[in-house]
């Protein structure tokens, strides 16, 4: 089976995974706050593996870094925990960052160009980024006319500012990989690496929504 392939039905898998979490919170059930905390341990536990694999040169080369990864990884435990509370911004967060990650990736692939930070990553293209950043603002503006029925120009601010930083949460989980001289950091998902592979996009997003509500 093709890559692409296998990123499809894996993210047509994960899509209706999500959708069954908001039936269970509809009804109650703190789904959302409990299934995203499971998220973020997978990708803590995740990484602390792949460092523990890791060659013992590169480890003490980059023992910083990694130090202060897991750190940030800790604190984004500690947003979704918050964050999760209110499941109405989580959706919307996944809505965003979904469409900004299906938007990067099809246009880029389509439209091609000049790379973004080739020795970072090399699939990333400036087309793909700005595409991103338009199907992600559009996801969230559509979130506002759907939910409420009106359009809501602060949906378009907040979309265009989560893509942007989930597009930049993928590159700093490339530049790590880079470091580690890995891949992908698991193969949990086929066609999508591991667990932190495919949730890198919300690295960045997660803790500055929480910090926006504090």
């Amino acid at each position: 089976m093709s890559n692409t392939k296998q990123r499809i039905i894996v993210a047509t898998v994960m899509c209706v995974l999500a959708i069954l979490i908001g039936i269970a919170q509809y009804f109650g059930f703190p789904a959302v706050q409990y299934a995203g905390v499971a998220v973020v341990m997978a990708m803590i536990i995740e990484f602390l593996l792949r460092v523990r694999r890791t060659d013992s040169d590169i480890r003490k080369q980059n023992k910083w870094i990694f130090a202060g990864f897991t750190l940030w990884l800790f604190i984004m435990m500690a947003a979704i925990y918050c964050v999760g509370t209110r499941p109405w911004i989580v959706f919307l967060l996944l809505l965003i960052i979904c469409g900004a990650d299906i938007g990067a990736w099809f246009f880029g692939r389509l439209i091609g160009g000049d790379k973004m930070w080739e020795r970072i990553s090399a699939a990333k293209t400036w087309s793909g980024q700005i595409a991103g950043i338009i199907c992600g603002t559009v996801a969230g503006v559509m979130y506002g006319l759907i939910g409420a029925d009106i359009f809501l120009p602060q949906l378009m601010w907040i979309g265009i500012s989560v893509s942007l930083l989930s597009q930049y949460g993928d590159l700093t989980a490339s530049w790590i990989k880079r470091k580690m001289n890995i891949k992908d950091f698991g193969t949990l998902l086929p066609g999508h690496g591991g667990v932190l592979d495919r949730f890198d996009g919300w690295i960045y997003a997660l803790p500055l929504v929480w910090l926006i509500m504090l």
